[in-house]
């Protein structure tokens, strides 16, 4: 996986377990205005979503029970969360502003750093 998205995927899935309530509930209030054509555009390869479901899931997999203990299905919402922002990493050189943006918005808006748009090329490592 690329660093800048292996890093984002470490930062966002230890946030605290309230802050990544927020977070699913940000994207989600953006997913109507935007956010879903923005997903669309994330698509990455087979391989790399792979990868980035592993590590998203391995991440939260030992957080299950801290997670539902502030909302039930809050593990699943983070997973959900976190791998779509991690594709929009993944792929920010080919999104434009406004889709890396609206994607990443709730992560910022919490504090967490969104790489640069001029990340690795569309197809590259």
């Amino acid at each position: 996986m690329e660093s800048a998205t292996a890093r984002f995927v470490e930062e966002a899935t230890a946030l605290p377990a309230a802050t990544l309530a927020e977070v699913y509930e940000r994207l989600l209030d953006r997913w109507a205005d935007g956010g879903r054509a923005a997903g669309g555009a994330t698509r990455v390869s087979a391989s790399e979503n792979s990868s980035i479901n592993r590590a998203v899931r391995s991440a939260l997999l030992p957080r299950v029970d801290e997670l539902e203990a502030v909302r039930q299905g809050l593990h699943s919402d983070s997973i959900s969360a976190c791998g779509i922002a991690a594709r929009a990493v993944r792929k920010r050189a080919a999104l434009t502003e406004e889709q890396y943006r609206v994607l990443l918005a709730p992560f910022v808006a919490v504090g967490l750093d969104a790489p640069e748009r001029d990340g690795p090329a569309p197809g590259g490592s």
